[in-house]
């Protein structure tokens, strides 16, 4: 793997909330914890999981737009929070995110040529109108859009419109990384696979790093290099894609992979293993393997201690008794 252009070390955000009578009690959500990943220079990393496992909130941390309860994010080498405000604005040009809605991502209020111009005059003092409505103009036709869109407001766009708007706002200023949060999600299928191949165009166009959040593996198989498997706010397995979809080693990483559905109709009576309960509470976080109550192949050390994570070659994983 080349040099790691954005690196976690032991990434930890607990969340304390004020329940009950007149919010007296304190409670502590453990939404990431201690997580490590290192993301390569022009490399798709996928996060995946379950809805609630932590996803978001690590790439909002990666961003510095929410901050850590301890651990260290490093851009190029630099810890980015222990940057100053002035050091973390000028930062910002780097690392850029598409949100997972793009129906509450853009400003209902404002015309998409305000929307595109705003990092453009908040991060280049002196630019001219016309050198701004330049740029919208180019960074509407990189996305494939025409430029009369620009004196529209959000509501007058359909869904895949309004994703390509906001990545045309992620683009604005050259980034090097990019945080998709569940880009696609809110998409019906046809626009999904537009939004995903421009994606792809994108990267490859612009050399640019993408962390891609989802929880569908399917898209994962399509567009990434290496696989994130979250659960409960812990990172379980990491790897090449191909190697994960081939054989996962994380007993919760092959559940996931049995529930992708197989567009094949001679594979609809193959047998599906189902993962049965729910996952449990961040808040009431379980002793050992956060993943032992819901695992088949459960013994007694993964309820008394929690695995840490390995590795063997290029492939990561936490648990006690891996799929070999």
């Amino acid at each position: 793997m080349e040099k790691a252009l954005i690196s976690t070390k032991n990434l930890t955000k607990i969340f304390s909330l004020s329940t009950g009578p007149l919010g007296r009690k304190k409670v502590f959500v453990h939404a990431v914890e201690d997580v490590n990943i290192d993301i390569a220079s022009r490399e798709t990393f996928a996060l995946v999981g379950e809805s609630g496992c932590g996803k978001t909130t690590l790439g909002r941390l990666l961003l510095r737009l929410t901050e850590p309860t301890k651990g260290e994010v490093l851009f190029k080498g630099e810890n980015i929070f222990s940057l100053d405000g002035e050091q973390m604005r000028s930062l910002r040009r780097d690392m850029q995110i598409i949100f997972q809605d793009p129906y509450a991502s853009l400003d209902p209020r404002m015309r998409i040529l305000d929307i595109l111009a705003e990092p453009l005059k908040t991060h280049n003092k002196g630019i001219s109108k016309k050198e701004i409505v330049d740029r919208v103009k180019e960074l509407l036709s990189v996305v494939g859009l025409q430029d009369f869109v620009m004196s529209g407001f959000p509501h007058q766009f359909s869904g895949g419109q309004r994703q390509r708007i906001g990545i045309a706002r992620a683009l604005a200023l050259n980034p090097e990384f990019i945080v998709c949060d569940e880009a696609v999600s809110a998409l019906d299928v046809s626009i999904r696979a537009q939004i995903l191949n421009l994606l792809i165009d994108l990267k490859e166009r612009f050399n640019l790093t993408l962390l891609f959040i989802t929880h569908d593996l399917s898209v994962v198989s399509f567009l990434s290099d290496r696989i994130g498997v979250m659960y409960l706010g812990k990172c379980v397995e990491i790897g090449p894609t191909a190697d994960i979809f081939d054989h996962p080693l994380h007993p919760y990483t092959l559940f996931l992979l049995s529930a992708v559905p197989v567009p094949d109709p001679h594979a609809r009576d193959r047998a599906k293993l189902i993962l049965k309960g729910d996952i449990p509470s961040p808040i009431n976080v379980p002793s050992g393997c956060r993943f032992h109550a819901r695992c088949p192949y459960l013994r007694d050390v993964c309820v008394s201690e929690e695995p840490q994570m390995q590795y063997i070659g290029n492939r990561g994983f936490a648990c006690h008794f891996p799929l070999y």
